[in-house]
């Protein structure tokens, strides 16, 4: 399997970010992405995921069985949580791998592995930023996905929580996935490459 980004280009705002950006990631493999802020970080992995179209190029999977849209085959966590406050962490968790195909043992193993089980029955909105960035990145082990996407995945997170989410990413490459992380600090990421975008000053035409 081999993730494929094929002469990219992003406008925002009438603002070239980038512009015949390529890139291959195979399987096991991380894709880091550093730049600085306003360089297109963002509108990347969302551009990957299906979330913004691309002002040129594709995005593709090869190698891969099916034929399901690349969006389908992607796992995006981004800046916000998507956490109900008013549903406990266990019901949070249990509502995601419902909907990503997974379920409640699934959701109970997922809270384990980001130190959440003790908190499982507390309402999400009592939680503190880094406990519900936690309950966010469980939906990294809902459901079976082999692209994880993730813009500045360790905001909020402590160092134990941040060794957590490494052990899983890692666990993700060595089963065959591939992440895309957009981050400003280095991560602890096994068959890691580094795409460099810088900030583009052009205007679109």
């Amino acid at each position: 399997m081999r993730l494929i980004g094929d002469k990219l280009s992003s406008v925002r705002g009438g603002r070239v970010l980038f512009a015949e950006l390529s890139f291959a990631v195979a399987a096991g493999e991380a894709l880091v992405v550093t730049g600085p802020n306003g360089s297109g970080k963002t509108s990347l992995l969302r551009t990957i995921g299906g979330l913004l179209p691309p002002a040129a190029g594709e995005v593709r999977i090869e190698d891969t069985a099916g034929d399901a849209p690349v969006r389908e085959q992607c796992h995006y966590f981004g800046h916000r949580n998507a956490v109900k406050s008013a549903l406990t962490v266990l019901e949070n968790a249990a509502f995601w791998a419902g909907y990503l195909g997974g379920g409640r043992d699934r959701a109970e193993r997922a809270l384990d592995a980001f130190g959440l089980s003790g908190l499982r029955d507390i309402p999400a909105g009592y939680l503190s930023a880094g406990q519900q960035r936690r309950l966010g990145l469980t939906r990294l082990l809902l459901g079976e996905r082999p692209v994880w996407l993730l813009d500045e995945p360790t905001a909020s997170l402590d160092d134990a929580a941040q060794a957590a989410l490494m052990t899983a990413v890692n666990g993700h490459l060595q089963r065959g996935g591939i992440a895309v992380a957009a981050t400003h600090v280095p991560l602890s990421l096994q068959n890691t490459r580094t795409l460099s975008l810088q900030r583009a000053s052009a205007s679109a035409a």
